[in-house]
């Protein structure tokens, strides 16, 4: 009997250590203002601008190497931003089979 007890208030304890900090990680955040689409474009795009106009024999090869690395996460962050469905070669043969099976 004692033994019972004793591991019903070990489960209840461990019950109640585990569940503690996650309602404490539930923090309602207040929403921060973000830019349009457009105008984060627009922000990145001038920021290439910038770096295309800079003149880069002054620089370090490390700093070099910064500033193709910057513009790389740019040029990718754009694609994100505009969107666009892309559809690989399998996935359009996946579609017309399909197509042609259900037709």
């Amino acid at each position: 009997m004692k033994t019972a007890r004793f591991i019903n208030s070990l489960l209840v304890i461990m019950l109640l250590s585990v569940a503690s900090p996650t309602f404490a990680a539930v923090t309602e955040v207040a929403p921060t203002p973000t830019e349009t689409p457009e105008a984060k474009i627009a922000r990145l795009s001038q920021r290439i601008e910038e770096i295309k106009a800079m003149d880069k024999s002054q620089l370090s090869r490390a700093e070099r190497r910064a500033l193709k690395k910057e513009v790389r996460e740019i040029r990718d962050e754009v694609k994100a931003l505009s969107g666009g469905v892309y559809i690989s070669i399998g996935a359009i043969l996946v579609i017309i089979l399909l197509l042609i099976l259900l037709l």
